[in-house]
């Protein structure tokens, strides 16, 4: 068995998604002892946002490929054999200003390929060509969200659960954690449910 780890908070010291996530993978690694575990820290090590050259390659036939199309796009093949070789894919991620931080938009832009992840058929519908990968997203919001009003305003799991799902991961567990900075009692509770579905695991 193998976990892909993704953090994204840029608050490396006491980061709540982080802390579940080490919760996480705690659990998992007495599970599957045998198990190994691929950590992308995307804060400490960055992923660049892709550029011209690389959307060139990723709409070039390997024929057309050149010294600087294979540079421009190495980083997103070793990512997406990473994720591709991996059973479960765990990601870790606060909700900036609604939605997720561009660290991890910069990764999911390398991830997400054209012929590659995913395809488009006659019918002009997209399918996914990653298989056998669940994933669990841990995301810590400041607010709560739980209300029709608020819901309208979180792009974070609607977005992932979306473009994951283009790829053919479409098996995704949300650990929301809310109230972080607004609401103690909600936090607390939250932080408690998701303990108890990792225990369970």
């Amino acid at each position: 068995m193998k976990l892909l780890r993704i953090d994204s908070s840029s608050r490396i010291n006491n980061s709540d998604s982080r802390k579940i996530a080490d919760q996480f993978q705690q659990r998992w690694q007495k599970n599957n002892p045998k198990g190994s575990i691929v950590t992308r820290d995307i804060i400490n090590t960055p992923i660049p946002h892709i550029h011209q050259k690389t959307i060139e390659g990723f709409y070039s036939s390997k024929e057309q490929f050149n010294d600087e199309l294979i540079s421009a796009t190495k980083l997103s093949d070793e990512l997406i054999e990473e994720l591709k070789e991996t059973d479960i894919l765990l990601i870790s991620t606060p909700m900036y200003n609604f939605s997720i931080p561009s660290a991890l938009k910069a990764w999911i832009d390398h991830i997400v390929r054209i012929n590659s992840t995913f395809g488009i058929n006659e019918q002009g519908q997209f399918y996914g060509t990653v298989k056998n990968v669940k994933a669990y997203i841990i995301t810590s919001a400041g607010a709560v969200y739980n209300s029709n009003e608020m819901k309208a305003l979180d792009f974070v799991q609607p977005y992932l659960q979306t473009v994951l799902g283009l790829i053919g991961i479409t098996d995704v567990t949300f650990l929301p954690l809310e109230g972080t900075t607004m609401n103690e009692e909600v936090f607390k509770q939250s932080k408690q449910t998701i303990s108890e579905i990792i225990n369970k695991l």
